[in-house]
């Protein structure tokens, strides 16, 4: 249930927080017990969830979260776009589990859906994606609570939601210590070099067909994370639109010089196995590109798992960044 992130990821949605209140574990399960309930909010509306759902099937970018989450799956979309990203075993989970989506909203098997008798399905497509799946026919089936990407830096809230939504918390909140843990450790062994360097972004989503290059800024795909570690990422976008593209955007190549000259250094997004994305590739190959300030000066740095919306991923990007950054200290 993918859509490309450069212009599907829309609308900033305003999430609310589950309505709740905080009991025992004791309580919880006692709760689901007897059938119990609670309120959700989400992109689709307050919905009436189980209190502690037992047969959960997760789409879209819910799948990786449910799964490091240790949720309590009977069925997922395909996600091949996270297989790179997913631990050997998270992926042996990834691909164990029955497959009643595919790639695409559009491919929603219903009739398997069903068959996987879940007591909560949760969608994690982004609201406009919503139209091209028959909510209707899925709430017929189970409460459906649709958490879907916003700004890319926000995978962080809406991961811990969908977690939230399947009552599976407490490893979640496992993996957040660490990722945060990591990240202040990197930002401690930095700190006498990332904050002084104004830094810009190439990311993997520019069309070279049409001319273009992806400049990303900071809380976007390929900065995020590192802003964790302590990077600054200078600059923004000239013309916001919604969801991505409020902290990117696709300047034509003779823009380069304009948009980068200023940069101290430049990250940019590689593929998992350390290779130059065709669209980077193409930004790299210009003689506008060999002219900037930062290139000449040899401060170019590649940034592997710039896709990553979860902790256990994250801490992948981290580890890359990390090994990407450390010339740094040796300057």
């Amino acid at each position: 249930m993918s859509i490309r992130r450069s212009s599907g990821l829309v609308g900033a949605v305003a999430l609310g927080l589950v309505l709740t209140g905080c009991g025992s574990s004791k309580d919880k399960a006692d709760a689901s017990d007897k059938g119990e309930t609670r309120v959700f909010a989400a992109d689709n509306g307050k919905i009436k969830i189980p209190a502690k759902p037992k047969r959960v099937v997760a789409t879209g970018y819910a799948v990786p979260v449910m799964i490091e989450a240790h949720a309590p799956l009977v069925g997922i979309s395909s996600w091949k776009r996270g297989e790179p990203m997913m631990s050997k075993k998270d992926l042996a989970a990834y691909k164990k589990l029955p497959k009643v989506a595919g790639e695409q909203a559009t491919e929603t098997n219903y009739e398997a859906i069903a068959e996987a008798k879940p007591d909560l399905i949760v969608i994690g497509v982004p609201a406009p994606v919503l139209g091209d799946i028959d909510v209707k026919r899925l709430e017929s089936i189970a409460p459906v609570v649709a958490i879907g990407p916003t700004v890319p830096s926000a995978w962080r809230e809406l991961s811990r939601k969908q977690a939230d939504a399947a009552g599976s918390l407490k490893q979640f909140d496992s993996l957040q210590a660490k990722y945060e843990a990591k990240a202040a450790e990197l930002k401690k062994k930095y700190k006498n070099v990332l904050p002084q360097l104004k830094l810009g972004h190439v990311g993997a989503y520019g069309e070279s067909a049409k001319g273009t290059f992806q400049r990303e800024f900071g809380r976007s795909w390929g900065t995020n994370i590192a802003e964790d570690a302590g990077a600054k990422y200078y600059g923004k976008v000239k013309k916001a639109g919604p969801g991505s593209r409020a902290v990117s955007e696709y300047p034509s190549i003779e823009e380069l010089p304009a948009s980068l000259r200023d940069a101290d250094a430049i990250t940019y997004s590689v593929m998992a196995d350390g290779s130059v994305p065709k669209s980077v590739q193409y930004v790299m190959d210009s003689k506008l590109w060999k002219n900037l300030p930062a290139v000449k000066a040899k401060k170019t740095f590649p940034i592997r798992y710039t896709e990553a919306a979860t902790y256990g991923q994250a801490m992948q990007t981290l580890d890359a960044i990390d090994e990407s950054f450390a010339p740094l200290l040796k300057r």
